[in-house]
């Protein structure tokens, strides 16, 4: 069986260098033992060459963050840069900027405090197709703190035993946009404005193990900030189980700690990586532009689960007999 506190095989070490294909320019150097790297030998502030695109789609999925240092770059660049690997998606609950609405600006300082992003979390997971990646431009970074730390996903899913492994795949989990719900004030129109928002985004399933596209590799794919319950699952057995889970994040041998520097890009694989941007720093001022990549619905490891198999009742659900209409009428059946 693996280590409960780390995989059997570990990827190179982080001092191990990476290059890309000499054609290309680029120069990739290992960061972290399980992700991250840096990114040289490119200026983002100019049209990318096919061959470069390819080879930094292959680098992003296989070190789960890229790091481009010295670039100096508008919001018309970063968002060049997003459209290489995709279409750009605005996010429904964010800072977006008035004339640009795929564009994100994060200027948190004395008087407007950072979100709550310091929770570990993968990007959009609420969307019943997540975004494949994030680019985070640095802008204004403050004296001391605000680093950014990821975590690797595939690398917590390989560090749990062969027994958890099979016992994971082929769960499910119910998603939510549930750290947005403090935005709608508690009035009418805050309450209607909400159900409109759980109209266009409602709870959505994914599955607890995910294959990424690119890399094969299999994802524990929850997070504390949007996942509410392991589907079908009694309430105490799902909560024990995701807290566990979420707990494994906190691993050190598992995570890359990001220290910025100004005119710093980084682009994230939210396929296979969580984050938690620390607030340390407030309130000093911080200065971000992002912008987010659209993906597709996240593949199962396995076939879902035999809700048989998930739960066992003293007596039938009441929903059971609902479904037949044999339960006695209520006064919310009229």
């Amino acid at each position: 069986m693996n280590s409960a506190e780390a995989p059997a095989t570990a990827p190179a070490p982080a001092t191990a260098p990476a290059t890309a294909p000499a054609t290309t320019g680029l120069k990739i150097r290992r960061m972290g033992v399980f992700l991250g790297a840096e990114v040289t030998g490119l200026d983002l502030a100019q049209p990318l060459a096919a061959p470069q695109v390819d080879a930094l789609r292959l680098a992003h999925a296989e070190h789960g963050v890229l790091v481009f240092p010295d670039q100096k770059i508008v919001a018309e660049d970063l968002k060049r840069f997003g459209r290489y690997f995709g279409t750009l998606s605005v996010h429904p609950f964010s800072t977006n900027a008035a004339d640009s609405p795929e564009l994100i600006v994060y200027d948190n300082k004395e008087g407007n405090p950072p979100a709550p992003t310091d929770i570990w979390h993968t990007d959009e997971t609420f969307r019943e197709a997540p975004p494949m990646g994030t680019a985070l431009c640095s802008k204004v970074i403050p004296a001391v703190g605000g680093d950014t730390a990821f975590v690797s996903m595939s690398a917590v899913y390989e560090g749990l035993s062969d027994r958890w492994q099979r016992f994971l795949c082929g769960l499910e989990a119910i998603h939510d946009f549930k750290p947005f719900r403090s935005l709608f004030p508690n009035d009418r129109d805050g309450i209607q404005k909400m159900r409109h928002y759980e109209d266009i985004y409602p709870a959505v399933t994914h599955p607890l193990v995910t294959v990424h596209p690119i890399t094969g590799k299999k994802v524990l794919f929850v997070n504390p900030q949007f996942t509410l319950c392991i589907k079908g699952m009694a309430e105490d057995e799902s909560r024990m189980i995701l807290d566990f889970l979420f707990r494994r994040t906190q691993i050190h041998e598992y995570q890359y700690r990001h220290h910025w520097q100004p005119d710093m890009l980084v682009f994230w694989d939210n396929r296979c990586t969580q984050h938690s941007a620390l607030h340390d720093y407030y309130p000093q001022r911080r200065l971000m532009e992002r912008v987010t990549i659209a993906g597709t619905r996240p593949v199962s490891a396995d076939p879902p689960a035999d809700p048989k198999d998930l739960r066992r009742y003293l007596m039938p659900p009441l929903a059971e007999f609902r479904a037949r209409g044999q339960a006695v009428k209520r006064q919310l059946d009229t």
